[in-house]
């Protein structure tokens, strides 16, 4: 796995020997069971992820439905807004499949940025391109129909139609599982 993670993160920056043993004294690595709660709402946590392999979900409970907002599968990362803010979250994370995470904190993050300054520099990109990513997302999703999210989802991220059980992927398209397997019917008929 270590070599997944020196992988991307070579994609940013270059790594000396001992930049690479000091990522890995951080014991960052963790092996995480399907069905797993990481967070759950109101709870506390400095806990930031990044996906090696897996897929985890984020979802708010709303009237005792949950309400998907957020798949992230290899080499995505997540910090819970809570993380920062230092207050309970308001929303669940768990992993909807066997997940091999790395798991770190604001605290690391400083340590190795002050020893390693250009991890700051990779920091900085990646935030800002998941920024764009996230703004561009959430455009497409305000102003597209759910069979235009379905399909930009079959485009863009193909793989979740086999890795995500039917009711999660519909609650993240924003609709009921009923309308999903219409609006499949009626895209697999167009093409016929």
């Amino acid at each position: 796995m270590q070599n997944i993670l020196f992988d991307f993160i070579s994609k940013y920056i270059s790594l000396t020997e001992d930049e690479k043993n000091a990522i890995l004294s951080l014991d960052l690595f963790r092996s995480i069971k399907k069905g797993t709660i990481l967070l759950k709402e109101g709870q506390k946590s400095k806990d930031e992820y990044f996906v090696l392999k897996g897929c985890i979900r984020k979802y708010y409970l709303t009237d005792g439905e949950e309400k998907t907002t957020a798949f992230f599968t290899e080499m995505e990362g997540l910090t819970p807004h809570c993380a920062i803010s230092k207050t309970p979250s308001e929303y669940y994370i768990s992993c909807i499949e066997d997940t091999i995470l790395l798991v770190s904190n604001s605290d690391m993050g400083i340590e190795i940025n002050s020893k390693f300054p250009k991890f700051e520099l990779m920091c900085r990109i990646l935030s800002e391109e998941l920024l764009a990513k996230q703004q561009i997302d959430f455009d497409e999703f305000k102003t597209s129909s759910p069979e235009q999210r379905y399909l930009n989802l079959l485009q863009k991220r193909p793989d979740l139609i086999q890795r995500v059980p039917q009711h999660q992927l519909a609650s993240f398209l924003g609709i009921k599982p009923q309308s999903l397997s219409r609006l499949r019917a009626r895209i697999l008929e167009k093409k016929i």
